[in-house]
């Protein structure tokens, strides 16, 4: 079994300061942006200049290391009391994406068991860096389970972009697509552009492109036409957020995809670690959908391309029904057909 290298890391702690690859300006420029203070943070992480559930987590791990820093320097043997703000206001920085609050939640109870009268930033540096390396770690897992799934030489279509870019590294259905190639199971991938941010165009097709994975990229309308071919086996996307039951948040345009998988018959796998799922929400009806800026659709690339003062609905993400998704792949195992009761065994299990 190969095991491809780590190729993009998007999230880098060095120097005492914490470094983003912006993704807004992909493929075209690669540009690094350098963090010292959190509330600088939430705020890329709102402007997405790192997106992707698993590396919002692990930015915001690195974002309360800059937080406790400063309330240390600022408020001293008080500094719990005084990073709180900055918690809060990471935490409402994207609100789909539950791996944001999981990670805050995670470094909060480190915060809660330190002393208040030395510095806490050792200690939260090392749990933010252990976060991003089971990120990874998970990551790579998730390949191997989710390429097993697959037949030999077959055929897949991503949407967004749930890559290394979107990861600590490797990615997660991207991570399966990346596995499935170095095990001879996938013969070529279809990238939908993912319309409004097109991170399948500007990031999906650029990291396939990187590894030399054969690769077309379409227009999300085309992906009908792609099923009714009868070419393609499996649609496979990541996830921001997956309700107990597995009702899943994914990129908006997902639940389209699966709702034409199953007319077509092809089946539908969403790749996404444990801390993804949200073990408090019954269904995905409970899940919070983020309405983004009017821009994002009027315009691309800063050209106006609709009517001034048009009507905008911008939903960030929609919500996929159990019932179409084929297989929910975790680096816990993989849920096929997943239900309430099959989501509550893997969470047993995960203990």
């Amino acid at each position: 079994m190969t095991r491809l290298l780590q190729t993009i890391e998007p999230i880098l702690w060095r120097d005492e300061q914490l470094h983003l690859l912006d993704q807004r300006v992909l493929p075209h420029t690669e540009k690094w942006l350098t963090y010292h203070d959190s509330d600088a943070v939430a705020e890329a992480i709102k402007l997405m200049v790192v997106r992707g559930a698993p590396a919002i987590g692990v930015t915001a791990a690195y974002a309360v290391v800059l937080a406790a820093r400063e309330a240390w320097f600022s408020a001293g043997e008080n500094w719990k009391e005084a990073v709180e703000p900055a918690l809060k206001r990471l935490t409402s920085s994207r609100p789909t994406a539950v791996n944001l609050s999981w990670a805050i939640e995670r470094m909060k109870q480190a915060c809660a068991s330190l002393s208040k009268y030395e510095s806490p930033e050792p200690v939260l540096l090392a749990l933010a860096d252990r976060i991003q390396q089971e990120d990874i770690k998970a990551n790579r897992t998730m390949g191997q389970y989710g390429a097993d799934l697959l037949d030999n030489d077959s055929i897949v279509l991503t949407h967004c972009n749930a890559g290394a870019l979107a990861t600590a590294g490797f990615g997660t259905a991207l991570g399966v697509i990346r596995q499935g190639f170095l095990d001879g199971k996938i013969e070529h991938v279809y990238v939908d552009e993912t319309r409004p941010w097109l991170q399948g165009s500007r990031l999906t097709a650029w990291e396939l492109m990187q590894e030399g994975i054969p690769m077309t990229l379409q227009a999300d309308v085309a992906a009908g036409a792609l099923m009714a071919s009868g070419r393609l086996d499996w649609v496979i996307v990541g996830a921001d957020r997956i309700a107990s039951n597995g009702d899943t948040a994914n990129k908006i345009g997902t639940y389209s995809l699966a709702v034409l998988a199953k007319y077509h018959g092809v089946k539908v796998m969403v790749v996404a670690p444990t801390t993804t799922i949200d073990w408090l929400l019954e269904n995905g009806s409970l899940i919070p959908i983020e309405q983004r800026m009017s821009s994002e659709v009027s315009e691309i690339g800063g050209h106006v391309i609709a009517p001034v003062e048009v009507p905008v609905s911008n939903p960030a993400f929609d919500v996929t029904p159990a019932s179409l998704i084929d297989a929910i792949v975790t680096e816990e195992g993989v849920v096929s057909n997943p239900s309430k009761e099959k989501m509550q065994q893997l969470k047993k299990e995960g203990k």
